[in-house]
């Protein structure tokens, strides 16, 4: 029997749709290094983020359509990826010029766990094999040296910062620069050209994913960040009740206003599940809401976040819930966060976004 031909390998191939795409994975270059050698066949799939949530699946229907071919009797297939990168509209080739896409962590308020998300989904993203690094930009209440067990004065050399690095993340916060106890007083221009210098003076090095975990609110610190920063995209975070669906609104136009695309709507703290009752929900701070809003505006709704002591004691403690409970259900829900939004961006990253107008007018 003749070995089978690398053409009949590629047409079996084509029965693979990718979900985003709409299209096989053959037509969009996915297949790589495609050699066969008597009943053996090897080739990898290349994908466009190793956060791919359907890595598995690509690979297991690779290896049964191949399999399916008669004078086949072995199939290896190897799963890579080739980040793809969004840099949104700024075209400052200064600012982060080796991060492929820059994911902002947003909230119109404060209290909504804003700061948690973020270095979870970070932990997340790194989980799967991406290079990540979190900017903590809220200037006035940076938690990420708690969030993350790490404290004291990056490395500086030649006007230049290193960051810190911890769990495979690369770490920049102010909190790094202060003590416990140091007021954090800044005006408008002092918060802008701070921002700056975390953009521009960081050596962050080639990254796959920035998170940004902004400040909350529509203030100086957050509307310079949108202006300055390249961003790819933006995650809104909520609580159920309504104040703080209110302010998510705020936040959500606040991206619009600049051209920044919002991957959605996020809800935390949604639902409390107690241990020795597992089937039961609890809906402290209401229901709905966050799906309820995405629809409203238009965006899609990223999934709830429960509420779990694990949490805010491995917060406390900079052992973030992915590296606290990594088979708890929060974990579970975050890896699954990473992942919709590594989707989302491999398909903006097929856009070419438009260029934000620099003349606009905030109104309180």
């Amino acid at each position: 029997m003749p070995p089978v031909s690398e053409a009949a390998v590629l047409e079996s191939l084509r029965a693979i749709i990718d979900p985003d795409f709409g299209k096989n994975i053959v037509e969009l270059g996915f297949v790589k290094n495609l050699n066969v050698e008597a009943d053996h066949v090897a080739f990898a799939i290349e994908l466009t983020t190793p956060a791919c949530p359907v890595k598995e699946e690509f690979e297991r229907r690779a290896r049964e359509c191949v399999m399916a071919l008669e004078g086949v009797e072995k199939v290896s297939v190897s799963m890579t990826a080739q980040t793809r990168g969004s840099r949104g509209s700024v075209s400052d080739a200064e600012v982060l010029p080796e991060v492929k896409n820059v994911v902002a962590v947003a909230s119109g308020k404060g209290g909504v766990g804003k700061s948690t998300v973020a270095i979870n989904l970070a932990l997340a993203l790194r989980e799967a094999g991406a290079t990540v690094g979190v900017l903590d930009a809220d200037v006035y209440g940076p938690s990420l040296p708690l969030l993350s067990g790490v404290q004291g004065r990056p490395r500086a050399e030649e006007k230049r910062i290193y960051p810190h690095e911890s769990a495979g993340l690369k770490l920049m916060s102010m909190g790094f620069f202060l003590s416990d106890d140091s007021p954090v007083i800044w005006r408008g221009p002092m918060v802008h050209g701070l921002i700056r210098q975390f953009l521009t003076d960081v050596v962050w090095g080639e990254l796959d994913y920035l998170v940004v975990d902004m400040p909350p609110g529509t203030g100086d610190a957050a509307l310079t960040l949108t202006q300055q920063a390249p961003i790819s995209g933006a995650v809104i975070v909520t609580t159920p009740n309504d104040l703080s669906l209110i302010d998510a609104r705020k936040g959500l136009s606040m991206f619009e206003k600049v051209n920044v695309p919002v991957l959605g709507i996020l809800e935390n703290m949604s639902y409390f599940t107690p241990p020795d009752l597992p089937d039961r929900r609890y809906h402290i701070f209401g229901s709905g809401g966050g799906e309820r809003t995405a629809g409203e505006l238009g965006v899609d709704f990223l999934g709830e976040v429960p509420i779990d002591s694990r949490i805010v004691e491995g917060g406390d403690r900079g052992r973030p819930i992915l590296l606290e409970a990594a088979d708890s259900e929060p974990a579970r829900i975050f890896r699954e966060l990473a992942g919709r939004i590594a989707r989302k961006l491999v398909v903006l990253a097929e856009k070419i976004p438009p260029i934000a107008d620099s003349n606009i007018t905030w109104v309180n």
